[in-house]
């Protein structure tokens, strides 16, 4: 089944994601999404994640639709301009990829090539339009296209804010992405359910799949950083503690993941695990909630 029958079947997703290395070698990578191809319903690949050049997301996904993985690829407007964006796009569709999730990207100053010039001529929300162009048989510029994709575009939302006015801004860069074609999203990571319960109640009635997005979290530091540093992710100081205390981080961080998926069952429409190179770990996670 692929993600887009998935979703229509009313089903509770789950989705998992790898990050291609730095390098040509990718065994280990396809080993781990070997793990939990016959337990997630995609596996996105992501494209350059925080501004580190690895190797492409493109590639990466006609390995996995090689493996008889549906892989959504992660497409950011950081480093092509339309005329690249739509190339790729076109590129990926030819080589069996169905799934695209638009984002705008992080800006290369964060990444190990600072000094690299970014482009940004599209953000996210106009990506989403140029694919509906694409789906519909034309390019950005009205030239009618020799054969088309019909991809089912995908987008990001941050459920975490912190006041009613970053929710509101966030519902409403949402509902531009639906206006231009979003048909599903995955949420930034997610730790504290009550906030995100009061985000879905406020989203009931989009046209929108939502995905809750669950990092595992590895460790008492990683939660310290993410607080510090990622916008819109917050976790808990109980969960902190509870990691701290733990004598194996593993089986704690599976139980963290655990009480969060069984949160989310009856809150949204399935999940996004973004393991970290701990894919090893999601299948255990969906046998304790039953998925």
């Amino acid at each position: 089944m692929s993600l887009k029958q998935a979703l229509e079947s009313g089903k509770f997703v789950v989705t998992a994601e790898v990050a291609p290395g730095k390098g040509t070698d990718v065994e280990h990578i396809l080993k781990d999404a070997d793990i939990i191809k016959d337990r997630v319903d995609a596996i996105n690949v992501t494209d350059l994640q925080s501004s580190v050049m690895r190797l492409g997301s493109m590639a990466f996904c006609h390995f996995l639709t090689e493996m008889g993985i549906d892989p959504v690829f992660q497409v950011t407007c950081r480093d092509r301009n339309r005329l690249a964006l739509q190339s790729d796009l076109l590129s990926a569709w030819a080589l069996g990829v169905r799934n695209v999730l638009s984002l705008t990207g992080d800006h290369p100053v964060l990444g190990d090539h600072p000094e690299a010039r970014p482009v940004f001529e599209l953000d996210s929300v106009s990506l989403l339009d140029c694919i509906e162009k694409l789906n519909s048989g034309v390019d950005m510029a009205g030239n009618e296209l020799q054969g088309s994709p019909d991809f089912l575009p995908g987008a990001v939302v941050n459920p975490g804010a912190d006041n009613e006015a970053a929710m509101d801004l966030q519902i409403m860069k949402m509902e531009k992405k639906i206006e231009a074609g979003a048909r599903f999203f995955q949420t930034q990571g997610v730790y504290d359910l009550d906030t995100f319960e009061k985000f879905m109640k406020r989203v009931e009635g989009l046209d929108a799949k939502v995905l809750g997005g669950i990092i595992l979290l590895k460790s008492v530091g990683m939660a310290r950083y993410m607080n510090k540093n990622v916008a819109g992710v917050f976790v808990p100081e109980p969960l902190i503690q509870e990691l701290k205390a733990a004598e194996d981080k593993g089986q704690a961080c599976v139980n963290m993941a655990v009480r969060l998926v069984k949160g989310m069952k009856d809150l949204c429409d399935g999940v996004h695990i973004m393991a970290l190179g701990w894919e090893s770990k999601i299948p255990s996670i969906l046998d304790e909630v039953g998925l």
